[in-house]
């Protein structure tokens, strides 16, 4: 059990797990509830929970397979059971945990006879399987079997392209969704304007993370969106229809970053790590994802550099800066 409390207003917000229990290796539960909360308040909460769970957090997941001398994704190998496709769609079901950020590789290299399952693929060390018994293959001729693998961490559903065939690899349908289903209700207690309710939250997950910390992690998204909103509002801002993106044009990004240098010239900025300092966790995945590890580092990229980068937003160049500007303005 799990209590933590938050005070709103008048009111002590309490929220506790009041049930958990792992149903196999890739099908986790829990049960949460959030209390008292003011007529109405449980079902905004509540529907909001529900859609960042489902939508906004991030899973990993292999998205493509490459095979030496196959000419399409419905052949069949000698001395192998299951056809290309068959592989394909063994690889989608393998369920990965990780603090990946964009792709990196991995590859299978197994000699037959015998079953090729998930516990033979070779990965690097910041990606784990979930569950090692998941088939992929049967050799049944002692024949060697290798593949590479890509590997992703995203969210929502991919689809592959039909035009999306290159070098031998074949694109896989990405279900990078870890929460597997969420539902919310409500229990109503008191009376007239007394009224309050409790908030029911239940989380499924496919065992990549448990529901605790998928619930930590949709507030976290959240907080996220609406942090923007508690800053000071930026009269200029524009969108460019063609490119969907907001930009800031008397934003003047350079000048401030080059006031920041010159507040810290006499100090090694490269000694200085981002982890440091208090970035979302999102922005700092950003960052060092780009190979952006110091505040020098980041010093050196521009406006555009870090709009750029895949994810990146502009509400998260103004919250670089004003986290800058606290710590090295003066």
């Amino acid at each position: 059990m799990v209590r933590e409390k938050v005070t709103v207003s008048t009111r002590t917000l309490q929220w506790k797990c009041v049930e958990s229990r792992v149903d196999s290796k890739r099908l986790y539960y829990g049960r949460f509830i959030l209390s008292p909360l003011m007529k109405g308040q449980a079902d905004t909460i509540g529907i909001a929970m529900r859609r960042v769970l489902l939508g906004e957090i991030e899973g990993t997941c292999i998205t493509r397979a490459k095979f030496e001398k196959i000419p399409h994704e419905y052949s069949t190998i000698v001395g192998i059971q299951e056809s290309v496709h068959e592989i394909l769609m063994n690889l989608k079901e393998i369920v990965l945990r990780s603090n990946l950020y964009g792709t990196c590789d991995a590859f299978i290299c197994v000699k037959g006879p015998g079953y090729v399952t998930s516990q033979d693929i070779i990965l690097p060390p910041y990606v784990k399987i979930v569950d090692n018994t998941q088939h992929i293959a049967s050799l049944t001729e002692p024949i060697d079997f290798c593949m590479g693998l890509q590997i992703e961490r995203n969210r929502g559903y991919h689809i592959k392209s039909p035009n999306n065939f290159q070098d031998r690899s074949y694109p896989i349908d990405a279900v990078f969704m870890p929460v597997r289903n969420a539902n919310h209700s409500i229990h109503s207690y008191g009376n007239g304007n007394e009224k309050q309710e409790i908030l029911f939250l239940e989380i499924w997950t496919n065992g990549s993370l448990t529901p605790k910390e998928a619930l930590h992690e949709a507030s976290r998204n959240l907080i996220d969106l609406f942090i923007p909103f508690l800053h000071t509002e930026e009269p200029n801002l524009h969108l460019e229809d063609n490119q969907h993106k907001a930009t800031l044009p008397l934003f003047n990004f350079h000048d401030k970053l080059s006031k920041l240098r010159k507040n810290k010239k006499k100090k090694a900025l490269k000694y200085i790590f981002i982890d440091q300092l208090e970035f979302s966790p999102r922005i700092y995945n950003c960052l060092k994802g780009s190979n952006i590890y110091t505040l020098l580092d980041l010093l050196n990229n521009t406006q555009e550099d870090l709009m750029k980068i895949e994810h990146f937003r502009i509400e998260d160049v103004n919250q670089i800066l004003d986290i800058l500007e606290k710590a090295f303005g003066n």
